[in-house]
């Protein structure tokens, strides 16, 4: 197979991420990726897992600790969605380096000088090796989707099959592993993870996992659950969690009650501080002072410090990581299209905030981070978030406005977000060039350029030339 011909035999597989509306537990089975899993000898039983879900910060969250268990020296695999360009982001391997990084090299980002070199994804998976994987599979997925008991396969259930074969053949040491949406039927849940981990839960996607917290947060903590692994024996599951709203909270910590988890919580059992210049953490085990990340805003010290708890609870498996590779893997995490920076002059920051939450965050970030005479915010909003509400947050944070729509279908029109900023200079543009053009001829040297609403707009500005 050709590569065109790969991209079109994966995206011959329904694809939720682009279906504006679907039956959220009629939809998702995990039997149907299990099904598939044993025809190939489960490759997800070969390597350690450490497993993230929550509403914000679970892809951060992944990179630190990706970045944290590369610098102690070991090949870890990671599984994040969706993608900001291509889909083979999704799945990396990242090795350990032959010279190490220091943990704050000169020239990084200090306070008032923001670090804005283009970010790249490191360790993608190659067009030739998704080539290979997909003519390996395509006999197993082709023989199970001739009789499904519990219909076709997804494009997602194939292509986290595709991410467990290519990382049993990287041979990692672990795979750290991003929920897609929610967690209990998530075709990621049937991995046996060491360690798994709950982000901050707010709401989100609440068509399909509940239009409360506690129904959200039930989703969500469905990933905690007893397993054993082949490689590590494993006495009860280990649950580290950010901090939550309270009816959350009680779900997380009775789900660890029910299934006798060890459960450790950010604010109760782990703590952080932010100091001067960067954060400290008081964790199961240590201390760890004068900590430091480049990636902005105080959530990301939440993000950070949750990782921190994870690489700790492998102790509980005799897999101890040193201060130093905790020290310089938080530094040197790179997660492109948070936050990012990819511009001067003016400034264009990147962010892919897509509910109230991380909208309110986002606010915050940039009123604290940066200084600008004029702030123009280009949006764009998939139609199965709370519109309103991220409209409503951003709305007094922008001068002027550019909504657009990606290319996804499940895009929402610019004349249905141009409802929400009465009041406002605003803008509407057919598609993300259009409004990349328009914000760029509107913006000066000493303006802000805010990019986000959707991972997929954000990805689409970023792709494009400047």
């Amino acid at each position: 197979m050709t590569y065109p011909e790969v991209i079109q035999y994966l995206e011959s597989f329904i694809n939720y991420e682009k279906v504006p509306a679907w039956p959220y537990k009629e939809s998702l089975k995990l039997e149907r990726i299990r099904g598939l899993l044993v025809r190939i000898d489960n490759p997800q039983d070969s390597f350690k897992c450490i497993h993230i879900a929550g509403s914000k910060g679970k892809g951060s969250t992944c990179a630190f600790l990706t970045y944290i268990l590369r610098e102690a020296g070991y090949r870890v695999g990671l599984y994040t969605s969706p993608h900001l360009s291509d889909f083979r982001e999704r799945i990396r391997v990242l090795t350990p380096r032959s010279l190490p990084v220091p943990a704050s090299p000169v020239g990084r980002r200090q306070a008032g000088a923001l670090y804005t070199a283009r970010q790249e994804f490191e360790g993608i998976i190659s067009r030739e090796e998704l080539m290979g994987l997909v003519e390996k599979l395509k006999p197993a997925i082709e023989k199970y989707n001739k009789n499904p008991k519990y219909g076709p396969l997804s494009f997602f259930e194939v292509y986290t099959a595709l991410a467990f074969v290519y990382f049993k053949e990287k041979k990692v040491d672990f795979a750290v592993l991003e929920t897609g949406l929610g967690g209990r039927l998530d075709a990621t849940n049937v991995v046996k993870p060491l360690v798994c981990a709950i982000t901050p839960i707010s709401y989100e996607h609440t068509q399909k996992l509940g239009n409360t917290l506690r129904g959200i947060a039930m989703e969500k903590a469905g990933i905690i659950k007893v397993s054993k692994c082949q490689s590590v024996k494993v006495s009860k599951p280990i649950v580290i969690t950010a901090p939550q709203e309270k009816e959350a909270q009680e779900v997380i910590r009775s789900k660890c009650k029910g299934v006798g988890a060890k459960l450790y919580e950010v604010n109760k059992d782990i703590f952080y501080e932010k100091t001067a210049r960067g954060f400290s953490v008081m964790g199961i085990f240590c201390e760890y002072p004068n900590l430091e990340i480049n990636l902005l805003g105080r959530h990301q010290l939440i993000n950070a410090t949750v990782a921190v708890g994870v690489i700790e609870a492998l102790r509980f498996y005799n897999i101890n990581i040193d201060t130093d590779s905790i020290r310089a893997g938080l530094y040197n995490t790179i997660w492109p299209g948070r936050c990012e920076v990819i511009a001067r002059d003016p400034l264009v920051v990147l962010d892919g905030a897509q509910n109230i939450a991380s909208g309110r965050t986002l606010k915050g970030t940039i009123k604290e981070n940066f200084k600008y005479r004029k702030l123009i915010l280009v949006l764009g909003i998939s139609n199965d978030k709370d519109i309103k509400g991220i409209c409503n947050e951003l709305s007094d944070l922008a001068d002027e406005v550019v909504l657009t729509k990606s290319t996804n279908p499940r895009a929402t029109s610019p004349e249905v977000l141009a409802q929400y900023f009465d009041g406002k200079v605003v803008h509407k543009t057919n598609n993300v060039k259009e409004a990349k053009a328009k914000a760029n001829s509107l913006a000066k040297k000493e303006d802000l350029i805010l990019v986000t609403g959707s991972l997929f707009v954000v990805g689409e500005f970023r792709n494009g030339k400047m």
